[in-house]
Protein backbone atom coordinates (compact mmCIF):
# COMPACT_ATOMS: atom_id res chain seq x y z
CA UNK A 1 0.00 0.00 0.00
CA UNK A 2 1.57 3.32 -0.86
CA UNK A 3 2.04 5.70 1.72
CA UNK A 4 -0.92 8.43 2.22
CA UNK A 5 -0.49 11.09 4.73
CA UNK A 6 -3.25 10.95 8.11
CA UNK A 7 -5.50 13.30 9.35
CA UNK A 8 -3.65 16.46 11.44
CA UNK A 9 -6.17 16.95 13.93
CA UNK A 10 -6.43 20.89 16.34
CA UNK A 11 -7.45 21.32 19.96
CA UNK A 12 -5.31 18.80 21.50
CA UNK A 13 -3.16 18.16 24.99
CA UNK A 14 -0.60 15.85 24.98
CA UNK A 15 1.48 15.37 28.33
CA UNK A 16 4.51 13.79 28.37
CA UNK A 17 5.15 10.94 30.96
CA UNK A 18 9.16 10.44 31.55
CA UNK A 19 9.88 7.51 33.30
CA UNK A 20 7.62 4.51 34.59
CA UNK A 21 7.01 6.54 37.91
CA UNK A 22 4.71 8.90 35.90
CA UNK A 23 3.30 7.09 33.27
CA UNK A 24 2.57 3.76 35.27
CA UNK A 25 0.61 5.68 38.13
CA UNK A 26 -1.23 7.78 35.69
CA UNK A 27 -2.58 5.13 33.56
CA UNK A 28 -3.30 3.03 36.61
CA UNK A 29 -5.37 5.81 38.31
CA UNK A 30 -7.23 6.69 34.58
CA UNK A 31 -8.35 2.84 34.51
CA UNK A 32 -9.58 3.61 37.71
CA UNK A 33 -11.76 6.56 36.97
CA UNK A 34 -13.06 5.13 34.17
CA UNK A 35 -16.94 4.96 33.40
CA UNK A 36 -17.40 3.55 30.47
CA UNK A 37 -15.14 1.95 28.48
CA UNK A 38 -11.45 0.87 28.72
CA UNK A 39 -9.83 -0.70 25.77
CA UNK A 40 -6.13 -1.47 26.46
CA UNK A 41 -3.96 -3.24 23.67
CA UNK A 42 -0.08 -4.30 24.79
CA UNK A 43 2.55 -6.54 22.55
CA UNK A 44 4.20 -7.17 26.29
CA UNK A 45 1.78 -8.54 29.02
CA UNK A 46 3.99 -11.47 31.66
CA UNK A 47 2.68 -12.70 35.03
CA UNK A 48 4.04 -10.59 37.60
CA UNK A 49 4.35 -7.46 40.05
CA UNK A 50 3.15 -4.83 37.36
CA UNK A 51 0.75 -7.64 35.47
CA UNK A 52 -0.95 -7.67 38.79
CA UNK A 53 -1.88 -4.14 39.27
CA UNK A 54 -2.72 -4.12 35.51
CA UNK A 55 -5.16 -7.33 35.96
CA UNK A 56 -6.71 -5.44 39.61
CA UNK A 57 -6.87 -2.47 38.11
CA UNK A 58 -8.99 -3.91 35.30
CA UNK A 59 -10.69 -6.39 37.55
CA UNK A 60 -12.07 -3.72 39.31
CA UNK A 61 -13.56 -1.70 36.94
CA UNK A 62 -15.25 -4.48 35.31
CA UNK A 63 -17.06 -5.40 38.30
CA UNK A 64 -18.25 -1.53 38.91
CA UNK A 65 -19.68 -2.09 35.43
CA UNK A 66 -17.40 -0.67 33.08
CA UNK A 67 -16.71 -2.55 29.54
CA UNK A 68 -13.18 -3.61 29.76
CA UNK A 69 -11.23 -5.31 26.24
CA UNK A 70 -8.24 -6.46 26.04
CA UNK A 71 -6.44 -6.76 23.07
CA UNK A 72 -2.43 -8.79 23.73
CA UNK A 73 -0.15 -10.10 21.36
CA UNK A 74 -0.01 -13.53 20.84
CA UNK A 75 3.69 -13.94 21.24
CA UNK A 76 4.64 -11.26 23.47
CA UNK A 77 1.54 -12.49 26.26
CA UNK A 78 2.96 -15.96 26.15
CA UNK A 79 4.07 -15.57 29.60
CA UNK A 80 0.67 -14.80 31.01
CA UNK A 81 0.04 -17.21 32.89
CA UNK A 82 -3.19 -18.68 33.07
CA UNK A 83 -4.60 -18.25 36.37
CA UNK A 84 -4.01 -14.36 34.96
CA UNK A 85 -6.02 -15.14 31.82
CA UNK A 86 -8.68 -16.69 33.79
CA UNK A 87 -8.75 -14.06 36.57
CA UNK A 88 -9.74 -11.31 33.77
CA UNK A 89 -12.29 -13.73 32.12
CA UNK A 90 -14.06 -13.92 35.57
CA UNK A 91 -14.31 -10.31 36.29
CA UNK A 92 -15.92 -10.02 32.80
CA UNK A 93 -12.96 -8.72 30.64
CA UNK A 94 -13.15 -9.32 27.12
CA UNK A 95 -9.91 -10.42 26.05
CA UNK A 96 -8.44 -11.30 22.62
CA UNK A 97 -5.20 -12.45 21.37
CA UNK A 98 -3.39 -11.47 18.35
CA UNK A 99 -2.27 -13.68 15.90
CA UNK A 100 -1.13 -16.75 18.16
CA UNK A 101 1.81 -18.74 16.99
CA UNK A 102 0.40 -21.80 14.23
CA UNK A 103 0.96 -24.02 12.39
CA UNK A 104 0.89 -21.47 9.30
CA UNK A 105 3.23 -19.58 7.27
CA UNK A 106 6.28 -18.35 8.80
CA UNK A 107 5.69 -14.67 7.83
CA UNK A 108 2.35 -14.84 9.20
CA UNK A 109 4.31 -15.64 12.70
CA UNK A 110 6.60 -13.33 12.32
CA UNK A 111 3.94 -10.15 11.79
CA UNK A 112 3.49 -8.98 15.71
CA UNK A 113 1.03 -6.37 17.02
CA UNK A 114 3.72 -4.30 18.77
CA UNK A 115 1.48 -1.52 19.44
CA UNK A 116 0.89 -0.03 22.87
CA UNK A 117 -2.56 1.65 23.48
CA UNK A 118 -4.65 2.68 26.64
CA UNK A 119 -7.90 4.32 25.94
CA UNK A 120 -10.04 5.82 28.62
CA UNK A 121 -13.90 6.68 28.25
CA UNK A 122 -13.21 8.09 24.35
CA UNK A 123 -11.45 11.12 26.23
CA UNK A 124 -8.05 10.07 27.22
CA UNK A 125 -5.40 7.77 25.45
CA UNK A 126 -1.94 6.68 26.44
CA UNK A 127 0.63 5.43 24.48
CA UNK A 128 4.61 4.64 24.36
CA UNK A 129 6.81 1.97 24.55
CA UNK A 130 5.56 0.33 27.66
CA UNK A 131 3.91 -2.95 28.64
CA UNK A 132 2.98 -4.95 31.15
CA UNK A 133 6.23 -7.08 32.54
CA UNK A 134 8.39 -6.05 35.79
CA UNK A 135 10.90 -5.11 33.76
CA UNK A 136 9.62 -1.41 33.62
CA UNK A 137 9.24 -1.11 37.30
CA UNK A 138 12.80 -0.49 37.87
CA UNK A 139 15.26 -2.35 34.94
CA UNK A 140 14.44 -0.33 32.00
CA UNK A 141 13.53 3.35 31.08
CA UNK A 142 10.51 3.85 29.37
CA UNK A 143 8.20 6.70 28.66
CA UNK A 144 4.70 7.68 27.51
CA UNK A 145 2.54 10.49 26.20
CA UNK A 146 -1.01 11.20 27.52
CA UNK A 147 -3.30 12.13 25.16
CA UNK A 148 -6.59 14.62 24.92
CA UNK A 149 -8.52 16.26 22.37
CA UNK A 150 -9.96 14.63 18.96
CA UNK A 151 -6.91 12.71 17.60
CA UNK A 152 -7.85 9.98 20.69
CA UNK A 153 -10.55 9.26 18.25
CA UNK A 154 -8.17 7.74 16.16
CA UNK A 155 -6.28 5.95 18.53
CA UNK A 156 -9.30 3.99 19.84
CA UNK A 157 -10.30 3.32 15.89
CA UNK A 158 -7.12 1.71 15.54
CA UNK A 159 -8.24 -0.40 18.31
CA UNK A 160 -11.60 -1.18 16.78
CA UNK A 161 -10.63 -1.77 13.39
CA UNK A 162 -7.89 -4.93 14.90
CA UNK A 163 -10.41 -6.15 17.50
CA UNK A 164 -13.39 -7.04 14.77
CA UNK A 165 -10.10 -8.39 12.69
CA UNK A 166 -9.66 -12.35 11.67
CA UNK A 167 -6.57 -11.96 13.95
CA UNK A 168 -8.09 -11.10 16.82
CA UNK A 169 -9.84 -14.27 17.72
CA UNK A 170 -9.98 -16.23 21.20
CA UNK A 171 -9.50 -19.96 21.11
CA UNK A 172 -13.52 -20.74 21.01
CA UNK A 173 -13.92 -19.24 17.70
CA UNK A 174 -15.84 -16.94 18.38
CA UNK A 175 -15.37 -13.48 16.35
CA UNK A 176 -14.92 -10.60 18.54
CA UNK A 177 -17.44 -9.35 21.38
CA UNK A 178 -18.89 -6.25 20.40
CA UNK A 179 -17.51 -2.94 21.35
CA UNK A 180 -19.30 0.01 23.09
CA UNK A 181 -20.43 2.96 21.00
CA UNK A 182 -17.41 5.56 20.53
CA UNK A 183 -17.65 8.61 22.48
CA UNK A 184 -16.70 11.92 21.61
CA UNK A 185 -13.26 13.66 22.96
CA UNK A 186 -12.95 17.37 24.07
CA UNK A 187 -11.67 19.99 21.57
CA UNK A 188 -9.18 22.39 23.31
CA UNK A 189 -9.46 26.49 22.41
CA UNK A 190 -5.82 26.68 22.84
CA UNK A 191 -5.03 22.95 21.85
CA UNK A 192 -2.28 21.44 20.03
CA UNK A 193 -2.35 20.01 16.56
CA UNK A 194 -1.04 15.86 16.28
CA UNK A 195 -1.94 12.88 14.65
CA UNK A 196 -1.83 8.93 15.14
CA UNK A 197 0.52 7.71 12.77
CA UNK A 198 0.64 3.75 12.01
CA UNK A 199 2.16 1.15 10.92
CA UNK A 200 1.40 -2.57 9.23
CA UNK A 201 4.64 -3.94 8.22
CA UNK A 202 5.42 -3.53 4.64
CA UNK A 203 2.02 -3.27 3.81
CA UNK A 204 1.66 0.02 5.32
CA UNK A 205 4.87 2.14 5.91
CA UNK A 206 3.36 5.47 6.98
CA UNK A 207 5.29 5.84 10.39
CA UNK A 208 8.35 5.26 7.74
CA UNK A 209 7.64 7.91 5.35
CA UNK A 210 6.89 10.35 7.88
CA UNK A 211 10.00 10.05 9.55
CA UNK A 212 11.78 10.03 6.40
CA UNK A 213 9.89 13.23 5.79
CA UNK A 214 10.56 14.69 8.64
CA UNK A 215 14.83 14.32 8.28
CA UNK A 216 14.61 14.88 4.98
CA UNK A 217 13.15 18.93 5.81
CA UNK A 218 14.41 19.30 9.50
CA UNK A 219 16.20 22.63 9.96
CA UNK A 220 17.69 23.08 13.03
CA UNK A 221 17.82 19.57 15.19
CA UNK A 222 16.95 16.32 15.23
CA UNK A 223 17.16 14.08 18.01
CA UNK A 224 16.44 10.55 17.90
CA UNK A 225 16.00 7.81 20.45
CA UNK A 226 15.56 4.37 19.86
CA UNK A 227 16.45 0.90 21.63
CA UNK A 228 17.39 -0.77 18.81
CA UNK A 229 19.54 0.90 16.07
CA UNK A 230 19.54 -0.93 13.20
CA UNK A 231 17.98 1.29 10.57
CA UNK A 232 17.36 1.03 6.91
CA UNK A 233 19.91 2.66 4.23
CA UNK A 234 17.55 4.72 3.89
CA UNK A 235 17.25 6.09 7.16
CA UNK A 236 21.17 6.49 7.42
CA UNK A 237 21.45 8.56 4.39
CA UNK A 238 19.18 10.73 4.77
CA UNK A 239 20.34 11.01 8.89
CA UNK A 240 24.00 11.30 7.61
CA UNK A 241 22.97 14.00 5.10
CA UNK A 242 21.16 16.19 7.65
CA UNK A 243 24.88 16.41 9.58
CA UNK A 244 26.66 17.42 6.75
CA UNK A 245 24.20 20.62 6.07
CA UNK A 246 24.49 21.18 9.65
CA UNK A 247 21.76 19.92 11.44
CA UNK A 248 22.24 18.99 15.18
CA UNK A 249 21.57 15.61 14.80
CA UNK A 250 22.15 13.72 18.05
CA UNK A 251 21.34 9.37 18.52
CA UNK A 252 20.32 8.27 21.98
CA UNK A 253 20.69 5.05 22.12
CA UNK A 254 21.38 2.23 24.85
CA UNK A 255 24.49 1.39 26.34
CA UNK A 256 25.56 -2.02 27.09
CA UNK A 257 22.58 -2.57 29.93
CA UNK A 258 21.15 -3.99 26.47
CA UNK A 259 18.51 -6.94 26.55
CA UNK A 260 19.86 -8.07 23.16
CA UNK A 261 23.35 -7.25 22.91
CA UNK A 262 23.65 -8.75 19.56
CA UNK A 263 21.07 -6.43 18.27
CA UNK A 264 23.43 -3.28 20.01
CA UNK A 265 26.58 -4.74 17.65
CA UNK A 266 24.98 -5.00 14.69
CA UNK A 267 24.02 -1.32 14.87
CA UNK A 268 27.31 -0.19 15.92
CA UNK A 269 28.96 -1.04 12.45
CA UNK A 270 27.25 2.45 11.52
CA UNK A 271 28.81 4.41 13.98
CA UNK A 272 31.89 5.05 11.95
CA UNK A 273 29.92 6.41 8.93
CA UNK A 274 27.98 8.19 11.03
CA UNK A 275 30.17 9.94 13.49
CA UNK A 276 32.61 10.56 9.99
CA UNK A 277 29.45 13.11 9.03
CA UNK A 278 29.08 14.71 12.28
CA UNK A 279 25.76 12.88 13.65
CA UNK A 280 26.74 12.53 17.39
CA UNK A 281 26.14 9.16 18.93
CA UNK A 282 25.50 9.06 22.84
CA UNK A 283 24.87 5.74 24.94
CA UNK A 284 23.27 5.42 27.77
CA UNK A 285 24.58 4.64 30.88
CA UNK A 286 22.16 3.88 34.20
CA UNK A 287 19.92 1.23 32.56
CA UNK A 288 18.41 -0.33 29.51
CA UNK A 289 16.76 2.31 27.96
CA UNK A 290 13.49 0.90 25.91
CA UNK A 291 11.44 4.10 24.60
CA UNK A 292 11.26 5.53 21.06
CA UNK A 293 11.22 9.10 20.59
CA UNK A 294 12.11 12.05 18.21
CA UNK A 295 12.70 15.43 18.15
CA UNK A 296 12.74 17.22 14.74
CA UNK A 297 12.84 21.41 15.33
CA UNK A 298 9.42 21.37 16.87
CA UNK A 299 8.34 17.88 15.79
CA UNK A 300 7.91 15.11 18.45
CA UNK A 301 6.84 11.44 17.49
CA UNK A 302 6.38 8.97 20.76
CA UNK A 303 4.84 5.51 20.20
CA UNK A 304 5.79 1.93 20.11
CA UNK A 305 8.53 2.34 16.84
CA UNK A 306 12.06 1.51 16.87
CA UNK A 307 12.28 2.78 13.78
CA UNK A 308 14.75 0.01 13.10
CA UNK A 309 13.92 -2.52 9.32
CA UNK A 310 12.42 -5.20 11.88
CA UNK A 311 9.44 -3.00 13.01
CA UNK A 312 9.28 -1.54 9.93
CA UNK A 313 8.90 -4.73 7.89
CA UNK A 314 6.67 -7.21 10.32
CA UNK A 315 5.30 -5.31 12.71
CA UNK A 316 1.95 -3.33 13.82
CA UNK A 317 3.31 -0.01 14.61
CA UNK A 318 1.57 3.57 16.46
CA UNK A 319 3.04 6.45 17.20
CA UNK A 320 1.47 9.96 18.20
CA UNK A 321 3.14 12.59 16.47
CA UNK A 322 2.33 16.07 17.14
CA UNK A 323 3.14 19.80 16.42
CA UNK A 324 3.43 21.51 19.86
CA UNK A 325 6.02 23.80 21.14
CA UNK A 326 5.54 22.76 24.99
CA UNK A 327 5.55 19.20 24.49
CA UNK A 328 8.89 20.03 22.12
CA UNK A 329 10.45 21.60 24.67
CA UNK A 330 9.30 19.46 27.55
CA UNK A 331 10.78 16.57 25.04
CA UNK A 332 14.12 18.56 24.84
CA UNK A 333 14.90 19.00 28.32
CA UNK A 334 14.13 15.33 29.08
CA UNK A 335 16.45 14.59 25.91
CA UNK A 336 19.53 16.78 27.90
CA UNK A 337 19.16 14.74 30.70
CA UNK A 338 19.83 11.89 29.02
CA UNK A 339 22.42 12.99 27.16
CA UNK A 340 24.14 13.74 30.72
CA UNK A 341 23.61 10.84 31.98
CA UNK A 342 25.12 9.09 28.86
CA UNK A 343 28.65 8.38 27.51
CA UNK A 344 28.93 10.12 23.98
CA UNK A 345 30.89 7.98 21.10
CA UNK A 346 33.52 9.68 20.38
CA UNK A 347 35.64 9.41 16.62
CA UNK A 348 38.71 9.42 17.62
CA UNK A 349 38.17 7.21 20.19
CA UNK A 350 35.77 4.81 17.86
CA UNK A 351 38.40 4.67 15.48
CA UNK A 352 41.20 3.03 18.13
CA UNK A 353 38.19 0.46 19.43
CA UNK A 354 39.56 -3.17 19.99
CA UNK A 355 39.53 -5.52 17.51
CA UNK A 356 36.96 -7.74 19.37
CA UNK A 357 34.57 -5.04 19.16
CA UNK A 358 35.21 -5.03 15.59
CA UNK A 359 34.87 -8.97 15.35
CA UNK A 360 31.46 -8.90 17.12
CA UNK A 361 30.03 -5.52 14.90
CA UNK A 362 31.07 -7.84 12.01
CA UNK A 363 29.56 -11.22 13.22
CA UNK A 364 25.95 -9.81 13.87
CA UNK A 365 25.83 -7.44 11.11
CA UNK A 366 26.61 -10.33 9.12
CA UNK A 367 23.96 -12.25 10.31
CA UNK A 368 21.35 -9.01 10.32
CA UNK A 369 22.53 -8.87 6.71
CA UNK A 370 21.52 -12.15 6.25
CA UNK A 371 18.23 -11.99 7.85
CA UNK A 372 17.30 -8.58 5.99
CA UNK A 373 17.63 -10.77 2.91
CA UNK A 374 15.58 -13.06 3.72
CA UNK A 375 12.30 -11.53 4.51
Amino acid sequence: MRYQPLTWHKGNRFTLLPEASRFLPAMLEAINHASHYVLVELYLMESGKLADQFIEALDKAARRGVGVYVLLDGFGSMGLARKDRERLLKAGVALRFFNPLGLHSLARNLSRDHRKILVIDGEIAFTGGFGAVDEFLEAWYEIAVRIEGPVVADWETLFRRLWRSRLARADDKRGPEPLPKQRKAMVFADGATGRAMHGRGYRYQAIRHSLYQQVGSVQQRLWLCTPYFVPTFTLRRRLIRAARRGVDVRLLLPGSKHDHPSVRYAGQRFYQSMLKAGVRIYEFQPTFIHAKFVLADDWVSIGSCNFDHWNLHWNLEANQEAMDERLACDVQAMFERNFSASKEVLAEEWAERPWTQRIFEWVFGTLDSVITRLK
